[in-house]
């Protein structure tokens, strides 16, 4: 798949470990205090781990709003903490994704922890989103990696998803080019318009096009909207699947992770791989 074997098989599917509000977040819930957020997080994965996804990524998110870039030194402090319970309950590669675009927090948490990798939603070029002009910042990013001696892989998402371009027409295909070879991410995730929305098929496999037109080594992972009925198509074209919503009771992005639901979708992404 890529130089860092991440998830020590082909076509993994990454469950996500979506967590609930941080401290200093607005909807943070003092009652519970950061005991409920590790119990949280650890049930959720355990749930994942226990329906056979092969790799876990915990992302703050519940923190909306969220800062465009830097995240203050408490997030980073807190997301630590819990990748850690994490990476302690289950035995599958663990990945952390700082929201909205805080690249060098992700790998400094990832290198913390011993995590496998992280996501980047904006790691070249600009975006418009609710946070005003996301800027990519691979320079930082990459060089943190470098200096720091992390073994991290870098997933950086193409025309991410609640993010629209500066300018006219949708350049997801080019950019998986500019993603790795620019700015050296080891591989690419396309998505959606918005959480638990459809990647489209064509834009999955514009991507891969790509990569393989250019000679590329970087897996493409499909970041949004997968369910057990499109996994098989969707790992028919692409390498990998980060999978959320269609994960959690009801198929509602705020509520807990269904074993159920798990052992559904990953049967289904058995099948096509």
């Amino acid at each position: 798949m890529c130089e860092h074997d991440a998830f020590g098989c082909p076509d993994p599917v990454v469950g996500m470990v979506h967590l609930p509000p941080l401290p200093g977040a607005p909807r943070y819930d003092p009652e519970g205090g950061r005991e409920a957020l590790h119990a949280a997080a650890r049930r959720d994965a355990e749930r994942l781990a226990a329906g056979g996804v092969d790799a876990v990524m915990v992302e703050n998110f519940g923190d909306a709003p969220f800062y465009p870039d830097d995240v203050p030194p408490s997030v980073v402090a807190d997301l630590t903490a819990l990748a850690e319970t994490v990476g302690d309950a289950v035995d599958v590669p663990v990945g952390v994704n700082v929201l909205r675009n805080d690249g060098p927090a992700a790998v400094a948490v990832a290198a913390a922890v011993g995590a496998s990798f992280v996501r980047v939603n904006v790691h070249v070029g600009a975006r418009v989103a609710d946070q005003g002009v996301l800027e990519g910042r691979a320079h930082e990013t990459m060089r943190l990696r470098e200096r720091i001696d992390a073994d991290v892989a870098v997933l950086a998402d193409v025309a991410v998803k609640h993010s629209a371009p500066l300018a006219d027409g949708d350049r997801a295909a080019e950019s998986v080019a500019e993603s790795t070879e620019r700015g050296l991410a080891d591989g690419v995730v396309v998505t959606g318009r918005r959480t638990g929305r459809a990647t489209p098929l064509d834009r999955v496999e514009q991507a891969v096009e790509r990569r393989d037109a250019l000679g590329l080594g970087a897996p493409v992972f499909v970041g949004s909207g997968v369910t057990s009925e499109t996994v098989g198509d969707l790992l028919a074209a692409a390498d990998g699947v980060v999978v959320g919503t269609a994960l959690k009771r009801d198929g509602e992005t705020g509520n807990p992770v269904s074993v159920d639901r798990v052992e559904r979708l990953v049967a289904a992404a058995d099948e096509a791989r």
